[in-house]
């Protein structure tokens, strides 16, 4: 520790720490105008120049660090004097237009230079006007406003890792660009936008918007991946006009360009506002009769399990629960279920029974602190970009060891210290070898294991079968890179384990989440304060959605038919004794005709889901659809009842973060047109279906989970004015786990095989009535591998045609140095692609002939 006087008061802070952090620790503000916390300081604008005793010049406190007995005076005359010179001095070189510029009344430039008495210019210069890049999609720049903070090109390298802007140029003619002037290869997160001290860098869509105090702000949480990042709604007549996220926040402002500008899907014209009956339009007491009258004359003549549901992920806990209560008491069947199925909910079932973990082990900026990440069957840059800027900090700043593991080049590739680019289908085995390699060199944490694990031999006894060369040879990874990976892991303080849908929806998937979890376990990576085991989901509430019941086979809180009773005397209804159906067998039912009514709420399983063509031939055969969404889906276009809902910003409740944190949406605008909110239209049909129910609001639902679930174990929190809502019961370690053998062998997948997946630039399909999203990435393509290109003669945007057992999709061809030969990859949001139609069953890999279009 270092001791300093600061403005006469006795400082101790840690040697390394800077000037102006000290002074932050005893409350003295010390002015800047380039600083920013989240990134590496840059000393460039001189304003929170200090006085040093004993130096006969200023320093800058935001890069000059403490030493021992230093002696630092901030405020002065002569330094204030200083910082207005300096701010003057800026000024040259700045447009003086606040009237028109878009950061007017949000400016750091203009705050400084009011705090600083900065009001007069005594200089002048002959100035050049620099070209405004108007070319860049979503952003704009103007670069005779910037000052040359390099907060933007910060953000941009250390935070984001897209190095798409950087400092160009020398002297006066210096300014932020992209390399050589080319097209902004960005990914349009809009941090450097936030970063930008002054109108230099602006959002497009927000421009000449209005004013930034003419809006109404309200403290939400992003309703897009599951790292449920902390936002502010901008909004004004009934619009939300920009999304912001202060620096303050968990996800310490950093956005990707869903959180930040996926919200002009709120606004989109196509938005659903009014209920239909068999296409015509109608009011809300007679779409809610019909689908009612027509729900109980199926279940009259059927039984209740003639019907089903499918929920979703875009709901808040309020609403699933809600919506899986209504299926089991209003209607009395236990076939309810979600996109889930497919990976998420299969996945979290197998690691609670191995290890009783249901979700992520530890919050998610335990990431930030591990000495070693492995990322795994997962492309966190578009599958959750918030933890993987947390593994971008924790590699780069925190000197964690980094190994990727994933069938394509990903982005985090350029910093991983250990690669791992293993074929298709050779998951399980990959993460055998690991452990082996582990094993063999006896750095497994032998400690955690002889408290926590009982059958260590039984694990190497499984693992015997199998040598490092033929994991080497099946997996297409070195034998050396498996052994290198598995020294860079393992016998560390902590390490995180990150896998994503690569891994859940595998052809091996059972497999590869059950060896995971025994690598889990020799690394002793769970139960400490750093890294721990991260499932990753693409949608916002997968997690809240199956803490609430929405399962065939669990109520809410995971509990298992034998504490129905609870339930029941809770309900006032006797609940259906068997599991109800899954997703696929709900299809299944349709096709064989037992299943004859089925209730979407927020999902488009004819445009989101594997395999639609086969479900949309089933949905023909149902003898009632009823849907209820945002949008004109593909699945509400075939449905007899339509019910218009509202979307996050328009709406009240929680939502579940992967890492099981619960956080409060804020309502910021009314649902457009007679939309309403969800749990409100359960509400309204649960009482047609079941007369003596009264549903209050989300407040009345929560009250019921907390009781019933055993999920929380406290009440909701306002930490920096945001509803937090309850607090949710972290994991627990327990002693007497046991590893399960896998037996791992690598799928054989024929000559091209296709990947189904997200992309960095949309979130679902959600995204795709988003007119910014639309605007980066408009239609579907399907990646190929440079030689399988060349091979089969096909140019960059050429058509190209693959087909399955499933079905056909014909989409401009990208030629990809990311694949390898064999392997295509195609993005999943866009319904004219429908590149989930070729998948079979819930993987998302399948063989595929291939073809010019």
């Amino acid at each position: 520790m270092v001791k300093l006087t600061i403005d006469g008061k006795n400082v101790t802070v840690a040697a390394g720490a800077t000037i102006l952090e000290a002074a932050a620790t005893v409350g003295i503000k010390i002015p800047t105008l380039c600083w920013l916390q989240k990134v590496s300081p840059t000393g460039a604008c001189r304003v929170c120049a200090v006085e040093v005793e004993g130096v006969d010049r200023p320093m800058t406190a935001c890069n000059t660090p403490v030493k021992e007995g230093i002696n630092v005076t901030t405020q002065s005359e002569k330094l204030t004097e200083i910082r207005r010179k300096l701010l003057e001095l800026l000024l040259v070189n700045h447009p003086l237009d606040c009237p028109v510029c878009d950061a007017g009344g949000e400016c750091d430039l203009q705050d400084s230079c009011f705090g600083l008495g900065a009001s007069r210019q005594e200089y002048s210069a002959l100035l050049e006007k620099r070209p405004i890049r108007y070319d860049w999609k979503l952003l704009e720049s103007d670069p005779n406003r910037c000052i040359l903070c390099e907060k933007c090109v910060k953000v941009d390298h250390e935070i984001v890792g897209a190095d798409a802007i950087e400092v160009v140029n020398r002297g006066e003619a210096t300014i932020i660009d992209t390399h050589d002037g080319a097209p902004l290869n960005c990914e349009f997160c809009g941090n450097c936008i936030a970063a930008c001290p002054t109108g230099t860098l602006i959002s497009k869509p927000f421009k000449f918007r209005g004013r930034p105090w003419t809006f109404n702000i309200t403290k939400s949480v992003c309703a897009f991946c599951s790292a449920g990042c902390q936002i502010e709604y901008h909004a004004r007549d009934g619009r939300v006009e920009r999304v912001t996220s202060e620096d303050d926040t968990y996800n310490s402002g950093n956005l990707c360009i869903n959180g930040r500008f996926g919200y002009s899907a709120f606004n989109a014209p196509e938005r659903l506002i009014i209920p239909t009956v068999n296409g015509a339009e109608t009011d809300w007491e007679s779409a809610v009769s019909t689908a009612a009258n027509r729900l109980k004359g199926i279940v009259t003549a059927h039984g209740p399990d003639a019907a089903a549901a499918i929920a979703s992920p875009r709901l808040t806990n309020e609403e699933n629960f809600l919506f899986q209560k209504l299926m089991r008491v209003a209607i009395g069947t236990n076939n309810i279920d979600s996109e889930a199925r497919f990976g998420y909910a299969p996945a979290q079932a197998l690691l609670a029974k191995n290890i009783g973990l249901y979700g992520a082990s530890n919050p998610i900026d335990r990431i930030d602190t591990a000495a070693a990440i492995l990322v795994f069957g997962c492309d966190l840059n578009a599958e959750s970009t918030a933890v993987e800027y947390r593994v971008i900090k924790a590699a780069t700043k925190n000197d964690a060891k980094l190994v990727v593991a994933n069938m394509r080049d990903v982005k985090l590739t350029k910093y991983n210290h250990g690669r791992l680019k293993y074929r298709p289908g050779s998951e399980a085995l990959l993460v055998n070898g690991l452990i082996r390699a582990i094993l063999d060199a006896g750095v497994e944490d032998r400690e955690f294991i002889a408290k926590y694990v009982s059958n260590l031999d039984a694990l190497k006894e499984s693992l015997a079968g199998i040598s490092l060369s033929q994991v080497a040879e099946a997996t297409g990874v070195p034998e050396k890179d498996i052994i290198e990976s598995a020294r860079l892991i393992a016998g560390k303080s902590s390490l995180a384990i990150i896998f994503g849908a690569d891994a859940m929806r595998s052809t091996v998937s059972a497999d590869c989440i059950a060896a995971l979890g025994n690598l889990a376990l020799v690394t002793g990576c769970l139960g400490k304060e750093a890294g721990g085991l991260f499932p990753i989901d693409e949608k916002n509430n997968a997690q809240g959605m199956l803490d609430m019941g929405v399962a065939p086979d669990s109520l809410p809180g995971y509990h298992a038919g034998n504490a129905a009773a609870v339930f029941e005397t809770a309900w006032g209804a006797k609940l259906p004794a068997a599991p109800g159906k899954d997703l696929w067998q709900i299809v299944e039912g349709i096709e064989q005709g037992s299943i004859k009514a089925l209730y979407i709420a927020g999902s488009d399983p004819l445009a989101a889901f594997p395999n639609n063509r086969r479900i949309r031939k089933a949905f023909d055969k149902l003898e009632f659809l009823l849907v209820q969404d945002s949008f004109p889906t593909e699945s509400a276009k075939m449905a007899n009842v339509v019910f218009p809902a509202s979307l996050a910003p328009e709406k009240s409740g929680t939502f579940t973060t992967l890492d099981h944190r619960v956080q409060c949406l804020g309502k910021a605008v009314n649902a457009p047109g007679l939309a309403r909110e969800d749990w409100d239209i359960f509400a309204e049909l649960y009482g047609k279906l079941a007369p003596a129910s009264v549903i209050t609001g989300p407040e009345q639902i929560l009250t019921e989970i907390k009781a019933l679930s055993n999920l929380y174990g406290g009440e909701c929190s306002v930490v920096k004015g945001r509803c937090q809502g309850a607090g949710k019961r972290g994991f627990a370690l327990k002693e007497g786990l046991s590893f399960v053998p896998v037996s791992a062998k690598s799928a054989d997948g024929g000559d091209y095989q296709l990947l189904v997946g997200p992309i960095l630039y949309h979130n679902g399909t959600i995204s795709g009535w988003s007119a910014n999203n639309l605007t980066v990435a408009p239609e579907g393509y399907i990646a190929i591998a440079a030689d399988d290109a060349g091979r089969l003669g096909i140019a960059e945007g050429a058509a190209i045609r693959v087909t399955s057992s499933a079905g056909s999709m014909t989409g401009p061809a990208r030629i990809s140095k990311a694949l390898q030969k064999g392997l295509l990859f195609a993005p999943h949001h866009f319904r004219g692609l429908n590149s989930n139609a070729l998948l079979e069953g819930s993987a998302n890999l399948v063989t595929v002939k291939v073809e010019k279009g």
